[in-house]
């Protein structure tokens, strides 16, 4: 039996291999001596790419600027160990503050707190905005202005025993004061009636409409004498809701208290949230009625 061999090819056959080893070799030489890199036609240099990143760096920028703790006027007395590293202070500047405070004394001025603590006058320039000292320092001799008014105007205040409970006055009652008319009073009432009665004469402050010498007026016939109960909030462990929900306060100043005590780390006095902005007299003594610092 005769086997054909697989390597015995006819002219038709030969020439095909042929034409295929050409072109094998052809696709060789063009894979290894033409370049196919493509040339970078993207110009990172022209003034449009150069102004977007410009743009994109600034906003990095700008983001990581707002994303810096806020820094809100503070008395330089009561910084803490936290509160003077994220200020800049080193350890010993802010033990040298700490020993003064522990022997009773106050710093009173920016110089009082270069002296005291050292710092730099460079950090003192940064901080020096930020100082909010107590009214007796800023102000050692303020006019009783309270009391100028009330003796201008001739305000004749009962004394308390004679005073109307304002938890219990009716409208008609109300209605006696000078500046109070139906609208006014109808208003008083239904506020005493949401909040379930008034807890202290400052809660008068909180009805709309009411100005602060009206206010007054009315305190002089009317007081508090049977007081709703309030449940204080541990300011420490409250959070923005939490205190939101104290009347007269909004939510955006519930914040500010919140962010506030975050950033110290702990409040060891109501008093110190004088210094956040938009905090007025007014309404830190409504606030030290329902916060408490334990």
């Amino acid at each position: 039996m005769k086997i054909k061999s697989h390597f015995t090819f006819n002219k038709q056959q030969r020439s095909g291999i042929l034409l295929l080893l050409l072109l094998i070799v052809s696709l060789l030489c063009v894979y290894w001596f033409v370049d196919f890199s493509e040339e970078d036609t993207f110009d990172t240099s022209s003034a449009e790419i150069v102004s977007m990143q410009n743009e994109l760096d600034s906003l990095r920028l700008v983001e990581a600027e707002n994303r810096k703790p806020k820094k809100y006027p503070f008395n330089p007395n009561f910084i803490t160990d936290y509160k003077g590293y994220v200020l800049g202070m080193s350890n010993d500047e802010i033990d040298r503050l700490l020993q003064y405070r522990k022997e009773g004394k106050w710093i009173n001025s920016a110089a009082d707190f270069k002296r005291v603590t050292g710092v730099s006058d460079s950090l003192l320039n940064e901080l020096r905005p930020y100082f909010k000292f107590p009214d007796w320092v800023t102000n050692p001799n303020p006019k009783n202005d309270f009391k100028d008014y009330k003796s201008e105007k001739g305000f004749a205040e009962k004394p308390f025993a004679q005073k109307i409970d304002l938890n219990k006055a009716t409208e008609e009652q109300l209605q006696q004061v000078s500046g109070i008319g139906e609208a006014l009073s109808q208003r008083i009432v239904s506020y005493r009636e949401k909040l379930g009665g008034f807890s202290n004469d400052l809660e008068l402050n909180s009805v709309y409409g009411l100005n602060p010498e009206v206010v007054q007026r009315t305190l002089n016939l009317f007081t508090v004498k049977t007081p709703r109960k309030i449940t204080k909030i541990n300011v420490n462990k409250a959070s923005a809701s939490d205190i939101a929900t104290i009347p007269g306060i909004s939510f955006e100043m519930a914040k500010k208290i919140w962010e506030y005590r975050r950033l110290r780390e702990k409040i060891t006095n109501i008093q110190e949230l004088d210094k956040i902005e938009g905090m007025t007299e007014r309404k830190l003594q409504l606030i030290q009625l329902y916060l408490s610092v334990e």
